[in-house]
């Protein structure tokens, strides 16, 4: 039990769901904490390095079975998530996007030969994949998104573009959703495709330790068989943003509990009149409702890893937590800077580099107000949404 487990959580995991933990934050600790402050600060990460290592270890679409992975329980990812995003929210994003994604999508909906031809590289992590919905003028609402696939002859013809896809600039498969005659439908375009180009983004203030991108489609033929048989309107390309989602649940307390440690620890050696900061009635006020908050945050995404096991967990719960966990995690993060207080803004403290990425966990795989609506939705049987 360490000072911040207020609730003693920790027995409520299982050994095997603790081992895990355990070594995702081995693996954390020896490979990616030294590097991450630098990689952040220049705006690069050896993303195929890293995601060989995590496939090593069954990171990668840890929670689907067969096609060379793991298996594991809704818990046990979420749990390396936690662990990741304690990290970096990048590199959480890395693992995410590859295994909750573009993984899932193709382990939902493709067919066997499309799971035969992608799904075990990419659990080892030779193969990088990504998720191409976003669009450059299309993101909260994606039902009106400009991608087109037209039938030519037995091929299909893509034409479009997709923004801020992570994993983009490096993937050897993008995900693609498109309009077609018929709705919605997705497709699994190999990245070396004739008509298909990828552009880093740059000059990002946030998740600095991750490769996003946009990717254009510029009459791009495919076969009739990179179609995604079994993904058939707006519902598919929705459900894979739901997995998704809980991994973020799970990865913002990490980001918060790494800012509360780091804190703790600050508040306890700083000396200002005499004694350590962290003995200060208002200092105390803020750490004691932080840790509140965390472990609140904790028993909402372990619940909803529960519910996940026992298959029963619904879009809404997980807007629920992706609502609850980012938002107080953000607060957490920013409250810790206060504690700091120069020393916050400084790159020597994962702090506000936390508070930077969850800005934009804040709005990727759905804004807090997107997660407001389904949850309004939930509670009155109204949509708000048009």
């Amino acid at each position: 039990m360490t000072a911040l487990d207020l609730l003693d959580l920790d027995p409520s995991l299982t050994e095997e769901e603790r081992q895990i933990r355990d070594v995702v934050r081995r693996l954390v600790d020896d490979r990616v904490r030294p590097h991450v402050a630098d990689w952040y600060e220049e705006g690069r990460v050896p993303a195929r390095e890293l995601a060989r290592e995590f496939g090593k270890l069954g990171l990668l679409g840890m929670h689907l079975s067969g096609y060379g992975c793991a298996g594991a329980s809704a818990v046990a990812y979420g749990l390396a998530c936690q662990e990741l995003e304690a990290a970096d929210s990048g590199v959480r994003s890395l693992v995410s996007v590859q295994g909750s994604l573009a993984m899932y999508a193709i382990w939902r909906y493709g067919s066997e030969e499309q799971k035969q031809r992608w799904l075990p590289p990419m659990a080892t992590g030779e193969a990088i994949g990504c998720f191409g919905l976003t669009e450059p003028d299309h993101g909260s609402d994606p039902g009106s998104m400009a991608t087109r696939a037209r039938r030519d002859g037995d091929d299909w013809v893509l034409t479009g573009g997709k923004m801020w896809i992570t994993n983009a600039p490096i993937a050897d498969v993008a995900v693609i959703w498109a309009r077609t005659d018929d709705g919605v439908r997705g497709f699994a375009v190999p990245m070396d495709t004739p008509g298909v180009t990828a552009r880093e983004i740059r000059r990002k203030m946030s998740l600095r330790a991750s490769l996003t991108g946009e990717i254009v489609l510029d009459d791009v033929r495919l076969p009739a068989d990179a179609q995604l048989p079994e993904a058939v309107g707006l519902k598919a390309p929705l459900s894979c943003l739901t997995e998704a989602r809980h991994g973020i649940v799970w990865g913002a307390v990490g980001a918060a509990r790494d800012c509360l440690e780091t804190t703790l620890a600050y508040a306890t050696t700083r000396t200002q009149f005499g004694r350590p900061i962290a003995g200060f009635q208002l200092t105390q006020a803020k750490l004691a409702d932080m840790a509140v908050e965390l472990v609140k945050a904790q028993l909402l995404a372990l619940h909803l890893g529960r519910l996940a096991d026992a298959g029963r967990l619904r879009p809404d719960q997980v807007s629920v937590g992706k609502l609850n966990n980012v938002r107080e995690a953000l607060a957490i993060a920013r409250q810790c800077r206060t504690i700091l207080g120069a020393n916050g803004v400084s790159g020597e403290y994962p702090v506000l580099r936390h508070a930077n990425n969850l800005e934009s966990v804040l709005t990727y795989e759905g804004t807090s107000e997107i997660h407001q609506l389904i949850v309004g939705q939930r509670l009155t049987g109204l949509s708000a949404f048009a």
